[in-house]
Order: structure tokens, then sequence, then C-alpha cells
């Protein structure tokens, strides 16, 4: 992003300002600047950098108030150009991991991803979010059909990295078992070691020519060929989008309005909305950090979301946090990207 040039001074005092503002949420005056960040310059000439910064956009101030704000502009050149990179301590990884895995089976991607949005925001205090795991790469081990009724089986698809998904499909008439698992072993044949996106787009052709003496067993996969790309038009819908405890917001300053944290947990109700803002991070690499209006959208203002990304084989998503833009960038960034890892690394073991 390109931003009008700043003097080392400016720097200085907009790095202060918002550092003062994250801590105590009130506007940050010239004397207390001064006093806090033991600046070898008087409050008169903090006073006049804070006045350019302000009409440069960066700052702002709330009424009559001398102190001032950081805009959304400032967050956005504190978090590109002046913060820091925080190290976790073995302690805080350890404990991180330790919630992670306070589940009963900690080793199903699924659980841990659905943990960790709790256990975000648990350590944050902001509200913890996760995505996935998105599928649409991910590689069919093999399926199997188990019969439900006389008119419907489930289809159950083993993927890589553990991941399980059940389907249930139409049967042209009651099937016994050993049909279907010989129906099974010829989708498999042409369909494992493929992606589901792969899959989706080319089912039709991959199943058209197969010849099958027993006709109920043909009619069953003559749906398979005749629903074309709908049977796994699911691997392409929307991301699942797991959260936290929005209460835990409430002890902020910015959300003892009842009317703001009312808008906050209306906003959970929107996943759509959230899927079209969290959507692409988990195809991208690294973190990401949006502020403000930065995401386009009236409901998202005053809000700042984190998010980093966790990999497993072809399952990929991303876990973070939303909460107010004045927060603790650079500890929460770090508590994310450590989040994002060990949700990896513990499924890979």
């Amino acid at each position: 992003m390109a931003y009008e040039s700043l003097t080392e001074r400016e720097r200085t005092i907009l790095q202060a300002v918002v550092e003062a503002y994250i801590e105590s949420a009130e506007p940050a005056g010239s004397r207390r600047i001064v006093r806090q960040y033991e600046l070898d310059i008087s409050a008169a000439t903090v006073r006049n950098t804070m006045a350019d910064l302000e009409t440069k956009g960066f700052l702002t101030h709330p009424h009559t108030s001398a102190g001032r704000i950081p805009t959304d502009l400032a967050y956005r050149y504190y978090v590109d150009s002046l913060m820091g990179r925080a190290d976790l301590s073995k302690r805080q990884r350890a404990r991180i991991e330790k919630e992670l895995t306070a589940i009963p089976v900690a080793s199903e991607l699924e659980s841990v991803v659905q943990r960790a949005a709790r256990v975000l925001g648990l350590l944050t205090g902001e509200l913890g979010l996760s995505v996935g795991p998105i599928l649409a790469e991910a590689v069919l081990l093999k399926l199997d059909f188990v019969p439900i009724d006389s008119g419907k089986a489930l289809m159950v698809l083993t993927l890589g990295s553990g991941v399980v998904r059940t389907v249930y499909v139409d049967l042209p008439a009651a099937l016994p078992a050993e049909t279907l698992a010989a129906v099974a072993r010829i989708m498999n044949e042409r369909l494992a070691g493929s992606s589901l996106r792969e899959i989706h787009g080319t089912l039709t052709d991959r199943l058209r020519d197969i010849q099958i003496a027993d006709p109920s067993a043909e009619a069953f996969v003559n749906i398979f060929v005749e629903s074309g790309p709908d049977m796994f038009e699911w691997v392409l819908g929307e991301e699942d989008i797991h959260l936290g405890n929005v209460s835990l917001l409430a002890s902020q300053p910015e959300f003892h309005s009842g009317a703001r944290l009312k808008e906050i947990m209306e906003l959970t109700e929107q996943r759509d909305l959230l899927a079209s803002v969290l959507h692409g991070r988990a195809t991208s690499q690294g973190s990401h950090i949006t502020i403000g209006a930065e995401h386009g959208t009236p409901e998202l203002a005053g809000l700042t979301i984190i998010t980093a990304k966790y990999e497993l084989d072809q399952v990929e998503g991303v876990v973070g946090v939303i909460g107010p833009t004045r927060m603790p960038y650079e500890k929460i960034l770090a508590v994310v990207e450590c989040t994002s890892s060990l949700v990896s690394n513990l499924v890979s073991h």
C-alpha cells in the first residue's frame, strides 16, 4: 500500500500513539506521549506533529478531546511498517497445544480446527474463528457405499489427511451389500487418487463407458453419469466457518454498549458475509490482516480480522480472530500463526 511519506519523528510519534491507545483505549495526549515514551522533545513539538499526522489522515480526535486516536490508515501503517515480530515462549506454545488437544480425538483435523476457534478466543480475548477444512484439492483415497434402506445408501468418502465425508445417494432399487461393494470397487478404480475438484469436473467422462452385467448395478452407476458434477457440487460450496465465544468481547471498551455488542452478535449469524470476506485466504500463502474499511462492508467497520493458513497435504483452511481495530496486533498475530502451525503439526503426527 502506498502511503504519504512520514518523517522519522512522525513515525516515532505515530507508533507511540497507536501503542498507547491499544494499551489504554483512551485518546493519547502529547504530555502522556512524552512521559510514557521518554521522548527527548517537548510536548508542544509532539502536539504539532500529531496535528500534522491528523492532516495526513493517520490520527483523529474524538469530539473536543485534546488527545488523538489512530485511524484505520494508522493501524495499517503500523502493521506494515512499524510493529515488530513477537516470539512466543515455549511455555506459551505448550499452552496452545494443550488447549488444542483437550478434545476426545485430537488427531482428527476437523475436531482440531473447530477447537482452534475456541482456543484463540480464550487466549486473545477476541472472537476466535476457523475456516475449513476446504476440501476441493483433497485427494480421494477410497469410497464405500453403506445401505440405509431400500431407496438410499450412504456414500462414504475417505480423503487425504484422514478427513471423511458422507453423502446420501438414491438407489434405483434395493441393492444387496455385495452389489454396492462391486460398484464401489469399479468407481474406486476410476476415481481414487484424484482430487475432489478433478472428480467434480470429470465425473461423467470417467464413468460413461462402465459395463456391468447386473442391470440394477448399472442403473446405479448411471445415476452418477447423469448427475455429473452435481453429485460433487458440495466440494466447491461455502467455507465451513466455526466461531468461538462472542461474549469474550464484552469485556472490551468497544463493546460496553449493548447496541455494539448486539451488532457483533448479529454479525456471527451472517455466515455468507463472513465467507465472502474470508474467501481465498486458505489458498493464498502467509497471514492476513484486514482492518476496518478494508473489508468493504459496513458490518465490519471498526473491526480487524487476523488469519493464518493451516495446511496438511491437499487440505487447507485458516484460523484467526475478529476483534476491534484497537488490538495488540503483534501479540495476536504471533498467537494466530502459532495456532495455525500447531493445527497442521498435531494432525500430521
